[in-house]
């Protein structure tokens, strides 16, 4: 591997080196194996370049040093969660592809409040939560529900494998910028403005914050340490990650946790087309238990 030790214009100490088809092998190997993700050579310099921050900051020398330490029960132990925070793609916006929320607001919300058991709560999964975003919005239609029907009740439950990703939602804070697409009346309703406006971010209101429960979770265990009976599950923009023998078998395991007639919301780049799965098609995305 081609190595060299060189100094930036600011008099700092840089390094500079290339991922090797091994080390690349072996850690695409293993973030398939463990985590059901693909990683193509086509993404061998995108993974060179997320793993430089964690080998400066270990001050190590080489993408092998790092490679070494990873894989030894020590580097399995301390690094496992960095690693994993690191190699993630982590995309998300409030209100993202809003035909799945204007379905659940006019269809699926409506129709559950007339069901006997609608005594229960109302429960949603995010599986690839990711910084909160989905969740959040999630919780705004929800509550929004509720403010016209007094006995609504919701659970919703925000699960991703990047702890990194999962403790931003927990605190609920972002930038401005990034609640442009919400309507203007539930910006007032739902967020709390900061002070600085050299800096300026939003706070989503306590109350949505103690809405949503927060989880780390791998979508490749075999079984998933949660109750059953949800009545919609959110799985957007993450099965693009996994080729489709993992697809169809994340979204079976899913779905024993989605009540009958439950909804399943898939992203619009992605198919559940000739798959093997318990869900009949409602829309394109949308799509319902057997």
């Amino acid at each position: 591997m081609a190595e060299e030790r060189g100094v930036n214009n600011k008099g700092l100490d840089c390094f500079k080196a290339e991922l090797s088809e091994k080390d690349f092998q072996a850690f695409s190997t293993y973030i398939y194996r463990e985590y059901g993700i693909k990683m193509p050579p086509v993404k061998r310099l995108m993974l060179q370049g997320r793993l430089l921050k964690r080998i400066r900051d270990l001050k190590m020398k080489s993408y092998s040093e790092y490679r070494d330490f990873f894989f030894s029960r020590e580097g399995q132990e301390k690094e496992l969660l960095n690693f994993l925070n690191v190699v993630t793609t982590n995309k998300t916006d409030f209100f993202r592809e809003p035909i799945h929320f204007q379905f659940l607001q006019e269809s699926v919300l409506p129709a559950f409040s007339k069901r006997e058991a609608a005594k229960g709560p109302f429960k949603v999964w995010s599986a690839g939560v990711s910084s909160g975003e989905e969740g959040y919005t999630i919780a705004i239609v929800l509550n929004e529900f509720k403010l016209n029907h007094p006995g609504f009740r919701y659970q919703i439950l925000g699960t991703d494998i990047s702890t990194q990703m999962l403790e931003k939602g927990i605190k609920g804070i972002y930038k401005e910028s990034k609640i442009d697409m919400v309507p203007g009346l539930l910006k007032k309703r739902y967020f709390l403005r900061s002070k600085d406006r050299l800096n300026p971010t939003v706070r989503v209101i306590p109350e949505l914050q103690k809405s949503i429960r927060f989880k780390y979770l791998n979508l490749m265990d075999q079984s998933y340490a949660e109750e059953e009976g949800f009545d919609v599950i959110f799985c957007r923009n993450v099965l693009i990650y996994f080729d489709r023998i993992t697809q169809e078998k994340v979204i079976n395991r899913l779905c024993r946790h989605l009540r009958p007639d439950g909804y399943f919301f898939i992203g619009h780049s992605e198919s559940l087309s000739g798959m093997n799965v318990p869900l009949e098609h409602v829309k394109p995305t949308i799509f319902r238990r057997k």
